[in-house]
């Protein structure tokens, strides 16, 4: 549910021209209520590949998870995320999903520049993700952790938290301040919560 359970709604009310997602399906309901909003909508999902690059306004997307990841066994879901570095100007944000430990080192792997402004904490601040040798590439003087209040999960894990620190990040989360705006006129970026 945290990884589509929110986006059958804004694709009912906002216009979309491009649906982009992993190639995994899921079996749950919140999924299929995304693939029946897409459908609605007419649009073909996308599945990007690694390297691939569009962009959105003057802002440069380029998907990053690498294509070569193959997981064996049960699948991990949140190893599917798509891990997304969008650059404006001389800003950047790293978007990570739910992307865990081995996703992070497998894009490492590639020699993609991962140096961001920001950084989307990946799952929730879980002790998973983030590693040190992950911030080392990023570097990021942002870092928002997506996470509700008093989850059941003990997000964010005291180890991450930790490690931003040590990376000397400004970490804003959610379910300290609520909504987090990001905006940049292309020289910096502005984070302010409301």
């Amino acid at each position: 549910e945290d990884h589509v359970g929110g986006l059958a709604g804004p694709l009912s009310v906002f216009a979309v021209d491009s649906v982009f997602a992993p190639k995994e399906k899921a079996d749950t309901k919140a999924y299929m209520n995304f693939i029946k909003a897409v459908e609605k909508k007419n649009i073909t999902i996308q599945n990007p590949s690694f390297g691939e690059k569009m962009y959105v306004g003057s802002a440069l997307v380029t998907f990053i998870t690498p294509a070569e990841f193959k997981q064996t066994g049960n699948i991990n879901l949140n190893n599917t995320s798509l891990v997304i570095k969008i650059e404006y100007g001389d800003t950047s944000l790293l978007l990570t999903g739910d992307a865990e430990k081995e996703i992070e080192d497998a894009i490492i792997e590639t020699g993609v520049d991962l140096s961001a402004n920001l950084l989307k904490v990946a799952h929730h601040g879980s002790e998973n993700s983030t590693s040190y040798r992950f911030l080392r590439e990023v570097m990021p003087e942002y870092a928002i952790i997506s996470v509700g209040k008093d989850n059941s999960y003990g997000h964010p894990s005291e180890a991450v938290l930790s490690r931003l620190s040590d990376a000397d990040s400004v970490v804003m989360r959610t379910d300290l301040l609520g909504d987090i705006a990001v905006t940049s006129d292309g020289n910096k970026l502005s984070v302010s919560d409301y």
